[in-house]
């Protein structure tokens, strides 16, 4: 608290190079100044990236070890691992203010100048130059790699309008007009997609990075720049579409990899953090722990899908957009039906598929299975594979079934999904529409024999709400494990029993063979 105190009033106070001499401030280098306000977050057992899940005990640990030998980092990882994040909290490492010359274009060190323009002020005005004082947040500098970023746009170039203005010869350094990295001067600087970026414009970084020194049209200009330096890379990019090359990748002392969530709570965390939900849609929609953790095994499912390109993955982008659909897709259906409140059910799930669609890369076979069917397929995987979490396995009763004679204890309780079953085998169907008022979905989930009574069984505790909501997904359940028949159409779910469904499907390819 002293230090945050005595800064302040420094920068309140200090306005010239003579004051601050008499001030007793002490430069320190941008990664120095991080390692010093690193070891003081860890002494006092504060956290250093807030908002990071799931990185606890893997990356997080790696970047402060990094940051403590002051290196320069990769992160190496698929997108949506929360890479940029990472990078853009580090200026919460960084010094709240330092000083600087003011007017210079690369925060000149007031007691380190580097370019001419900082000399000459200090040469002309001594002890009474001026002063500028640089927050934290300003002293962060990011640029996206593409092909055709140039080393102007990165490190700079000689402006002749300012050397006519100036009458200066183009062989005068202040002609130079700085790119994005010098203006980044005691800060930090991100390169995104590492790989993406021209050979030659990789080796203009590396003469930054270890000589100290830019060649700008030429003109060889010693600039020895203070500068953390940050780059992502997706692996991807990194083996097919470019490469980092051998002298720059020498030159960055700490390559770390980031990852996924590796666990479904660590996911809806994450989503919880990052999912823009007016409070609005909080106090008209619910949304239970059963639909988020769908929502999140969607995401599981599709990075291990065979239809979906492993090497491009699947971003946390994709959990986060469809929450925030689903929570829509509720609200737009309380609003139709003149609801004051309502949830998020299962067919509500049908509006998450654009979020999937646009979030996913597909490989030749889920090109050719297309991205809806995928996205549908997604979706079924998710609730068959949590649906074993709430209720019994059908795939172990069947298995029993299969056994032989079955126990006394196993004749008791031989398939708790029979009445369901039964009830679509006798030729009933039940259609759910996506704009079904609650009320009404309910009477329609209460005619299935055997339904609410199966939810009670397993869920005493549950309320009215929680059943319905159960009673849905026990329907979606059976249907991903092909005990009863599921038809997704454009405005509504149709479920019935199997057979009569592949019974209805044999007889409209009959009837379209006749009139062909």
């Amino acid at each position: 608290m002293e230090i945050i105190k005595s800064t302040q009033i420094m920068v309140q106070t200090i306005k010239t190079l003579g004051e601050l001499k008499a001030s007793g401030y002490r430069p320190k280098s941008i990664k120095e100044e991080i390692r010093q306000n690193l070891i003081a977050k860890l002494k006092n057992n504060e956290p250093t990236f807030s908002g990071i899940v799931g990185y606890e005990d893997t990356v997080i640990p790696d970047v402060e070890r990094a940051l403590l030998s002051k290196h320069n980092i990769l992160f190496l990882g698929l997108r949506g691992q929360a890479k940029t994040r990472m990078a853009r909290q580090m200026t919460e490492l960084l010094d709240e203010y330092i000083p600087s010359i003011a007017g210079s274009d690369i925060n000149d060190d007031p007691l380190n100048p580097i370019s001419k323009f900082a000399q000459e002020e200090i040469a002309t005005h001594g002890d009474e130059t001026a002063i500028h004082w640089i927050h934290r947040s300003e002293r962060y500098g990011e640029k996206l790699a593409t092909p055709d970023v140039s080393v102007a746009d990165l490190i700079g170039d000689v402006d002749p309008i300012k050397a006519a203005n100036l009458k200066l010869s183009f062989a005068d350094d202040r002609v130079i007009h700085y790119g994005i990295i010098p203006r980044s001067n005691r800060g930090i600087f991100v390169i995104n997609e590492l790989p993406d970026l021209q050979a030659r414009i990789q080796v203009a970084l590396f003469n930054i990075l270890e000589e100290g020194d830019v060649q700008i049209r030429g003109f060889k200009l010693r600039l020895p720049l203070d500068i953390l330096f940050v780059f992502t890379a997706n692996p991807e990019d990194y083996t097919n579409r470019g490469s980092i090359v051998t002298p720059l990748k020498d030159r960055i002392e700490s390559q770390i990899l980031t990852h996924y969530p590796k666990s479904l709570e660590n996911a809806l965390e994450i989503t919880e953090l990052e999912a823009e939900v007016s409070n609005e849609q909080k106090a008209k929609v619910k949304v239970s722990d059963l639909i988020k953790r769908l929502i999140e095994q969607v995401a599981f499912e599709a990075r291990s899908s065979e239809f979906v390109d492993k090497k491009s993955g699947v971003s946390a982008r994709l959990t986060i957009s469809a929450f925030e659909n689903a929570v829509s897709a509720a609200e737009r259906r309380a609003i139709i039906n003149n609801e004051k409140q309502t949830q998020v059910w299962i067919s509500d799930l049908a509006g998450i598929i654009p979020s999937i669609t646009g979030k996913v890369e597909l490989v030749y076979e889920g090109e050719q299975e297309g991205p809806y069917q995928v996205a549908m397929n997604l979706v079924d995987k998710a609730i068959r594979s949590q649906f074993i979490q709430y209720f019994p396995n059908p795939e172990q009763l069947k298995k029993r079934r299969n056994t032989g004679k079955p126990s006394q204890e196993e004749q008791k309780d031989d398939n708790p999904y029979r009445p369901i079953t039964a009830w679509f085998d006798k030729g009933n169907t039940l259609n759910i529409s996506f704009n079904t008022s609650d009320k009404d979905k309910l009477l329609l989930l209460y005619k299935v024999d055997g339904l609410h009574s199966l939810v009670k069984k397993y869920f005493p505790g549950v309320n009215d709400e929680q059943a319905a909501l159960l009673m849905e997904f026990v329907l979606h359940g059976l249907a991903s494990y092909s005990l009863i028949s599921k038809k997704m159409f454009e405005s509504k779910v149709e479920f019935k029993d199997l057979v009569g469904s592949m019974m209805d499907f044999n007889e409209k390819d009959f009837e379209f063979d006749e009139e062909a």
